[in-house]
């Protein structure tokens, strides 16, 4: 297991980089704990991949270091860094058996046949494998196969750091659960570092302690599930993380008040975003509250899902969505009310206020 510095990592695919335009990952500069869980979250495109294969040794970066535990690996390849990596689609020996597939890593470091013998079958037992041991790999299914990678990649415990790139694409959504369930336990259990790359915010959420939203090649927050949804720091973590994603308007500021249209909202503080080019006001759907008071909104459909419904709406000519308690009532002459708690200002698409935090992530 690893503590990993990354030390202002940029990495550019080609050659002379002139502006930040020209890099595919902008500068990292992040500390990331020894056995911590963490999520790379961001859309295709973003620089996720390009930092995880950074970390694995499989790609050097154009400028920076990266240390495992204070020592300098960035020169070292993959297998010099002792790192185990699962990747997108099952990469499996199909002509051995289940079991000489998890045992293969382990004996290609000398490990006693006895100690291989006991770590091969506690992991096909954890990854529910142990019926089929003594199959043969090919022929099994598309989750079979990647629970297979998943155990190889489990199986030593001598590893810096395991890497995931997106593993969960292949399997069915129940599986899905099912090994992002089996992987936060083996998380606890084992106490790797793990660093898990996906598009997908209900895997990230579910697996990790620590989420890193990524964007536009940069890394523009990293925090809990719970920070991420209370207090983004940027407006496309509002956008990216939540179903429905943050309301973000243009607004301008007087004083405590954010003015959207026509229309004053009260802030519990004055911002100053007296440099700022673009102010927005975020505020996520559920810190609307729909009613008789307020200020007025046009109501344009309603969706029912279940548990709740998501209005769908228009402020100040711009769309706004709000959830609603599946029994709450829904006015003829609807309006709206913003709840201070949950009114975020942003500046050239930044929190205000949020600096220090992105410095301390």
């Amino acid at each position: 297991m690893a503590r990993i510095t990354l030390d202002h990592i940029r990495h550019a695919y080609g050659a002379n980089p002139q502006s930040d335009k020209d890099y595919a990952l902008r500068e990292v500069d992040h500390e990331w704990a020894d056995g911590g869980a963490y999520a790379l979250l961001g859309p295709s495109g973003c620089g996720k991949t390009t930092l995880l294969n950074i970390i694995s040794g499989l790609l050097q970066p154009s400028h920076g270091r990266i240390l495992f535990d204070g020592r300098d690996v960035t020169d070292l390849t993959t297998q010099a860094r002792n790192i185990a990596q699962v990747f997108q689609f099952p990469v499996i020996y199909d002509t051995m058996t289940v079991y000489d597939n998890l045992a293969f890593p382990l004996r290609n470091r000398g490990v006693s046949e006895a100690d291989v013998d006991r770590r091969v079958r506690e992991m096909l037992d954890i990854i529910g494998l142990s019926d089929w041991a003594s199959r043969k790999a090919r022929g099994l299914t598309a989750d079979q196969k990647q629970k297979i990678s998943l155990g190889r990649g489990l199986v030593r415990n001598d590893v810096s750091a395991i890497l995931f790139d997106e593993p969960l694409t292949v399997i069915d959504p129940h599986m899905k659960w099912v090994l992002r369930s089996q992987l936060k336990r083996l998380h606890k259990q084992l106490g790797f570092t793990m660093v898990y790359v996906t598009h997908d915010q209900t895997e990230a959420l579910t697996f990790a302690d620590k989420v890193v939203v990524m964007y536009d090649g940069q890394i523009v927050q990293i925090g809990t599930p719970a920070e991420l949804f209370e207090r983004p720091s940027h407006t496309f973590v509002g956008y990216f993380i939540g179903s429905p994603g943050m309301n973000v308007m243009p607004a301008k500021i007087d004083g405590n008040q954010a003015i959207v249209g026509t229309q004053s909202i009260g802030l519990a503080t004055a911002p100053d975003v007296a440099t700022s080019d673009r102010i927005e006001l975020g505020i996520r759907p559920e810190f609307l509250r729909l009613g008789r008071h307020g200020l007025p909104i046009t109501i344009n459909r309603i969706e029912d899902i279940g548990r709740h419904r998501i209005v769908r709406a228009e402020f100040e000519g711009r769309p706004t969505a709000i959830v609603v308690p599946e029994d709450a009532e829904i006015p003829a002459e609807p309006r709206v009310t913003f709840d201070p708690a949950g009114v975020h200002i942003y500046a050239n698409s930044w929190r205000v206020g949020a600096g220090q935090e992105r410095r301390e992530a």
